[in-house]
């Protein structure tokens, strides 16, 4: 399947990369608190489309 080193390979890549991703966030995060307001409201409107197109999809079956 895997070899020893790959696990370790993409152990070391995960958590590598989960470090970035939050130092990049935190970083950031003054800008997004200008530029990315209300986006909570696209989170939930998202979710509503997807459960009436999901509760279209089961009715018609």
């Amino acid at each position: 399947m895997f070899t020893k080193g790959q696990l370790i390979f993409a152990g070391c890549f995960v958590i590598v990369f989960t470090l970035l991703m939050i130092w990049s966030y935190r970083k950031d995060i003054k800008i997004h608190k200008k530029h990315y307001k209300n986006t909570f409201i696209i989170l939930i409107a998202i979710f509503l489309v997807i459960a009436i197109f999901t509760l279209i999809t089961f009715s018609m079956h």
